[in-house]
């Protein structure tokens, strides 16, 4: 698949499939991706217009799952301007009401590593991410083409306890990565992280909080149903959903053959 514009000098973005693989999130099914290098130079607009197409980022690459025979991947965004927090992340805020966060580069460190290695032996043991050395974790953090930055989550005795990996798109904030300390799940540390990057996403005067792909069957991915209005893309563009209905009526929505993203497509092997 081909994006660009003949009378642009912007570089064209191709796009490739990826071997069939076994699929992290679902058993007994295969994973296969439709993945492009952005590389350097990559326009912001280039990269806003493929996020509302559905596709996410890691480092260099986007990419978007195209799957055969499955759907269960699903784009999901946040509403912010009418994003109202329950009772149990009322709670959450209240907890951690003593937490600092900072914007800071996006620059790898030791003490984030630390962190990063602990959460994955702690929700993770076992999953690929939890191989990374500190060299993989740097290049997750430190190699993006466009606007990427951390925050960190610091404790009254400035304490590192979470991070999250964001990225700047043209109607909003889009929530990368995030990790942080296991040690106790009752202050809801990912949760708190959400919430609060919705705040961000109202201070800068944007429209939507990117939560990337949510996925019926997986617990991994039950989280981003707690948080509403939850948009989700469909054939007919981005529209609102309710998690909690019956699986089958929400497929009715986004099994069907995925929105046209762009102009002359030309896919290659």
């Amino acid at each position: 698949m081909f994006l660009g514009d003949r009378t642009s000098t912007t570089a064209p973005v191709y796009f490739f499939r990826t071997a069939p693989m076994p699929c992290p999130y679902l058993g007994n099914r295969v994973e296969r991706r439709l993945v492009a290098d952005l590389g350097k130079p990559a326009t912001q607009a280039q990269y806003d217009q493929l996020a509302i197409a559905g596709f996410r980022r890691s480092q260099n690459l986007i990419y978007r799952p195209a799957c055969p025979g499955c759907t269960a991947c699903i784009p999901v965004r946040l509403r912010v301007a009418d994003f109202r927090p329950s009772r149990t992340q009322r709670r959450i805020l209240t907890a951690n009401a003593n937490l600092v966060g900072q914007e800071v580069p996006a620059s790898a460190s030791w003490e984030q590593y630390r962190l990063f290695t602990a959460y994955q032996t702690g929700r993770h043991l076992g999953g690929e991410m939890s191989f990374m050395t500190y060299e993989d974790y740097r290049d997750m953090i430190e190699v993006s083409p466009i606007g990427t930055w951390l925050i960190e989550y610091r404790d009254p005795e400035q304490r590192l306890v979470a991070v999250i990996l964001v990225d700047r798109q043209g109607d909003g904030l889009s929530a990368v990565y995030s990790f942080y300390d296991p040690g106790n799940p009752k202050l809801g540390y990912g949760t708190f992280m959400i919430a609060d990057l919705i705040s961000r996403v109202r201070l800068a005067g944007l429209s939507y909080l990117y939560l990337g792909y949510w996925i019926s069957g997986s617990q991994k991915m039950a989280y981003k149903s707690r948080f509403s209005p939850l948009e989700a893309l469909t054939p007919d563009g981005w529209r609102q959903i309710d998690p909690g209905q019956d699986d089958t009526q929400l497929s009715s929505h986004t099994d069907r053959k995925p929105p046209t993203m762009l102009s002359t497509p030309r896919l290659h092997p």
